[in-house]
């Protein structure tokens, strides 16, 4: 089998497994976990798949930029909004992560709640300057442009002075074993800081985050307390997730 045959081959188990191991596809091909080690590396390279130890997981797509992934699954992640919205109480403080999906959040906030929504996303707080019940705290820091969001010693100094009711996270990533994932270091630092300061963390997850890892893990799946998949989320991606203990809230 030519080089390029067993690489297709290796993203088509992917596709229909969810994983592949190392170990398997060497005895599947007939050929050294050196080799498959080094299909796997060059397929990462080409951002085709996530290596992870012993193998390899789908990548996800939300880590391409900020003004792309703004149009990937709009109209899922909007329905992910509006129910998140629901979770948020009058006079509670709540942490908004920045993404294409908050910002769709902040957008279906009704006008009457009374709240304070604390973000490290710029766009987040401008979206909700003329808002006209709700506290805007904005923390600052180094600008990470991908996600357009602040990070860095300034940010974590901000976050370290907050109690929250409430935090949504956003993530690229969310896997039963390999966990919660973001496609940037500090970026995943920021978050792992932030879900420490609220009560319960929920992440809204669209079908492409699932069963799919980024490159810098935020933490296991049961940082989260609670996970918004979108109604038709087959049960063998959602069934994992709470064996781990996580619940999972379909819209």
């Amino acid at each position: 089998m030519l080089t390029t045959q067993r690489k297709a081959a290796i993203l088509d188990a992917l596709a229909r497994d969810g994983q592949v191991l190392a170990g398997e596809l060497s005895t599947t091909f007939g050929v050294s976990e050196d080799t498959i080690r080094r299909d796997l590396r060059e397929l990462a390279a080409e951002g085709l798949l996530q290596r992870v130890h012993g193998g390899a997981l789908p990548v996800s797509p939300a880590i391409a930029p900020f003004e792309r992934r703004q149009d990937i699954e709009s109209v899922a992640k909007r329905r992910l909004a509006r129910h998140a919205v629901g979770m948020i109480a009058s006079g509670q403080i709540v942490i908004v992560d920045g993404g294409t999906t908050s910002a769709l959040l902040v957008r279906e906030l009704p006008a009457d709640l009374r709240a304070t929504i604390v973000t490290h996303s710029p766009s987040v707080a401008v979206a909700l300057a003329e808002h006209p019940l709700v506290e805007v705290i904005l923390i600052g820091g180094r600008l990470y442009k991908h996600s357009i969001v602040a990070v860095g010693a300034a940010a974590m100094e901000g976050v370290s002075r907050i109690h929250a009711d409430l935090y949504f996270m956003g993530v690229t990533g969310v896997h039963p074993t390999a966990g919660l994932s973001t496609g940037d270091f500090e970026e995943a630092a920021i978050k792992r800081a932030l879900a420490a300061r609220a009560a319960e963390t929920v992440v809204l997850a669209s079908s492409s985050k699932l069963n799919a890892a980024s490159q810098f893990v935020i933490g296991d799946i049961t940082l989260a307390q609670t996970i918004i998949v979108e109604k038709a989320t087959a049960l063998e991606l959602t069934k994992p997730i709470e064996a781990a203990g996580v619940t999972v809230v379909r819209a």
